[in-house]
């Protein structure tokens, strides 16, 4: 088994080995994974956070040893806590990375980082706040950064950067915590699911206070929220039928 870690702000994780295919997830700044297929110019990776899986091109990877990678997966992670941070190399060349982005790695790629750090778990009332960061990112379907987002990507990163793990796909994350019955037993920070016609769980959302919600549906916005759905005060219609209410925390 080969290992990896990203050394870039951003790595697109694709369904099929090619450019042209299914962005499917990202992969940020010091995410580490384990590496299931190599090919010539591409690798099928596990991502450790949450055994995510996808194509990457190796160009857009470095190689770790089993040790360090095993090293950083057990340790608190360190996450950067600004929409935009430097990272200074070796060569006192300057790299971008964004809002979420693993600085456990920093001494495995030789890098330096001055910015605001977060890690350990933080009180369930702290997640509208980190929401509150990601407020207005334009809709991107795979995305998980402030400049493009998609709805679970935006429950992922806000849990993760309040210490909790949440799993990549909305229908994934559906399988976690605790199912509440009512609206009325929900509090800010537990999430709504909502299905499709077929009953696929396809879009998630963060409860706020006094019956709203706040998710990425063009972009991450507010809304209101009721027993029926996500009811759209621009365009006056109820955009999501609501499925189950989980609590996490």
């Amino acid at each position: 088994m080969q290992y990896g870690i990203c050394n870039l702000s951003i790595v697109p994780l694709r369904n099929e080995p090619s450019d042209a295919s299914e962005l499917v997830s990202q992969v940020l700044y010091g995410d580490i994974f384990k590496i299931l297929e190599q090919r010539k110019s591409w690798s099928k990776i596990r991502l450790a956070f949450d055994k995510y899986e996808g194509w990457i091109d190796n160009k857009q990877l470095i190689e770790i040893t089993e040790e360090q990678y095993y090293q950083l997966h057990k340790e608190t992670l360190k996450l950067s806590f600004d929409l935009v941070e430097f990272i200074e190399d070796t060569n006192q060349q300057l790299h971008p990375i964004l809002l979420g982005s693993s600085l456990n790695g920093l001494s495995v790629l030789n890098h330096k980082h001055e910015g605001t750090v977060v890690e350990g778990k933080k009180p369930k009332d702290n997640l509208i706040k980190t929401a509150f960061l990601y407020l207005n990112s334009p809709y991107l379907w795979g995305g998980k950064t402030p400049f493009g987002i998609d709805c679970s990507g935006f429950t992922q990163m806000v849990y993760k950067l309040n210490g909790y793990k949440l799993l990549r796909d909305a229908s994934q994350q559906a399988t976690q915590g605790e199912a509440l019955s009512f609206i009325e037993e929900s509090e800010p920070g537990d999430l709504a699911f909502f299905d499709n016609n077929e009953g696929n769980i396809t879009h998630v959302g963060i409860i706020m206070s006094d019956n709203y919600i706040i998710h990425a549906h063009g972009k991450v916005r507010i809304d209101r929220l009721d027993h029926s759905g996500i009811y759209n005060v621009d365009r006056k219609i109820h955009t999501h039928k609501l499925r189950v209410i989980k609590k996490i925390i």
